[in-house]
């Protein structure tokens, strides 16, 4: 007898139409299935773990609110990561951020000296994404710590592609420069 495949999770539109109607359990299944995504996204753009914590729990209440206006023109995640970094945005502009990105899984090196030096490499390069304007630092985080390809992040940022494109190399260009004392 041959094992039974496990079940596939439902897709998001399955649990978007339930939440659209009011079902709560549907929305927190999408709570449960992007929380780590849009913590990730809040982290790298406020470099403040707390206004990260704040951003992301704004993105959630937003999106509720307005779920019953999500067309589905684009996929949920294009959508629900366009709210967080409108949230992020938002939150830049009321206020400077003053910590820095926590190495939360420490280094891995068992030479000290290593370690000392992949800790003061990751800290200058996130002082250097903190310094990018927000709308350079909105696409370097989605494309580089989250791994959404370049399409993706014109969906969710709302711009062209070659815009895109255009700030990514710009902020590369920006942390480079930052990071010359490592050449």
């Amino acid at each position: 007898m041959q094992a039974q495949p496990a079940p596939r999770p439902l897709r998001d539109d399955i649990y978007v139409a339930a939440a659209r109607r009011g079902d709560l359990d549907a929305f927190e299944v999408l709570i449960l299935r992007y929380e780590g995504a849009v913590s990730r996204i809040a982290l790298g753009m406020l470099g403040s773990t707390a206004d990260a914590d704040d951003a992301a729990q704004e993105t959630f209440i937003k999106a509720w609110r307005s779920l019953p206006g999500f067309r589905g023109d684009s996929a949920f995640e294009t959508w629900l990561y366009r709210i967080a970094t409108n949230c992020c945005l938002t939150a830049l502009a009321s206020r400077r951020p003053v910590e820095q990105i926590s190495d939360r899984h420490g280094a891995r090196s068992i030479d000290p000296a290593d370690v000392v030096e992949q800790t003061q490499r990751f800290e200058a390069v996130s002082a250097a994404i903190l310094t990018l304007p927000g709308g350079q630092r909105a696409a370097v985080v989605l494309r580089e710590l989250q791994g959404l390809s370049y399409r993706e992040v014109a969906d969710t940022l709302g711009i062209s592609l070659a815009a895109v494109k255009g700030r990514i190399h710009r902020a590369r260009l920006t942390i480079v420069r930052e990071m010359g004392v490592w050449e």
